[in-house]
């Protein structure tokens, strides 16, 4: 595999939608995302019609120590111009700027196991990057089919420059 990302900075973003805190062992994605997309349509401020899949790691968290069972908060969200009026049970979320390595991913959403392993265990060690501690998040645009093997999506992950230490 040799997936190569463009190196992009973002401004902060302001996303409305719903989180639910699972793990990989005990995972909820298709409860959150059957809850998510009916109500969809009540954000009224949205800034285009991509839907954002979000990850929020425990600070503490080192990704070599990452299980199955490490718990974690996702989201299902939208990119809004501003985060008032969210609706009623959904929430605000502010997400900060940085700079992220950004893949492009072609297959079923099933199918992403590899290239996980891909980026965060050859190609993050072998670039002149770190994780950042902020949230990691997909881009799910007019390509996105979930588990057709045409699918498409953009994987953003959070990265600094390493450290010299």
């Amino acid at each position: 595999m040799n997936l190569q990302p463009r190196i992009q900075t973002i401004a902060q973003k302001w996303l409305i939608g719903t989180p639910i805190t699972m793990s990989i062992a005990n995972n909820k994605t298709r409860e959150l995302w059957q809850n998510f997309m009916p109500r969809r349509k009540e954000i009224k401020n949205s800034l285009n019609t991509d839907l954002i899949s979000m990850q929020v790691y425990d600070d503490a968290l080192d990704f070599k120590d990452f299980t199955p069972n490490t718990p974690f908060q996702k989201w299902a969200a939208v990119e809004v111009t501003d985060h008032t009026n969210a609706p009623k049970g959904m929430q605000t979320f502010t997400l900060p700027g940085g700079v992220s390595a950004v893949f492009n991913y072609k297959g079923a959403a099933s199918a992403f196991a590899p290239t996980f392993k891909y980026i965060f265990y050859e190609w993050l060690p072998q670039s002149g990057y770190e994780l950042d501690k902020r949230p990691h998040f997909e881009v799910l645009g007019a390509k996105y089919k979930n588990e057709d093997p045409e699918s498409e999506e953009e994987i953003w992950v959070p990265v600094k420059q390493k450290s010299l230490n």
